[in-house]
This record gives structure tokens, sequence and C-alpha cells, in this order.
């Protein structure tokens, strides 16, 4: 049931695909999604959400605030 929980939420809307999340990520979950948004950017995606440790470098390195953090309690 852990695995269904979503720790990492990429707002593909405001993500223009920088890739400064992927390199920051220590457990390399976080991947650039071959498909396009509206805005014609390919924007960051979680490959595997059970593998998040909750670190939350992705979170404080994006420039369009398009990614929130979540923690189990």
């Amino acid at each position: 049931m852990l695995a269904d929980i979503k720790k990492v939420v990429i707002d593909r809307e405001k993500c223009k695909g920088c890739k400064l999340c992927t390199t920051v990520c220590p457990v390399s979950i976080l991947t650039i999604s071959e498909e396009i948004n509206s805005h014609g950017y390919h924007p960051s995606e979680v490959t595997d959400q059970s593998d998040c440790i909750s670190c939350g470098q992705c979170y404080r390195i994006c420039p369009d605030v398009a990614i929130t953090i979540y923690k189990e309690d």
C-alpha cells in the first residue's frame, strides 16, 4: 500500500524541463518525460515513488516551484 502513496508530485504544466531536479535526486527517481506539456516542454516525472526518500532536494532546486513533497507521518 505504501507504493501507492505519492511522495513527489510534479505539476507538469509548471515544469519547463530544466533537469535541475534530476541532477540533485540522491536516489535517481526523476527523469525527463518523453511527453510534452501544453507549453511545449518535456516535464520531469517520477520513475518510482516507492524509492523516494522525501529529502526535498528536488523541491528546493526547482526554479518554477513545480514540485511538491509529501512525507509519511
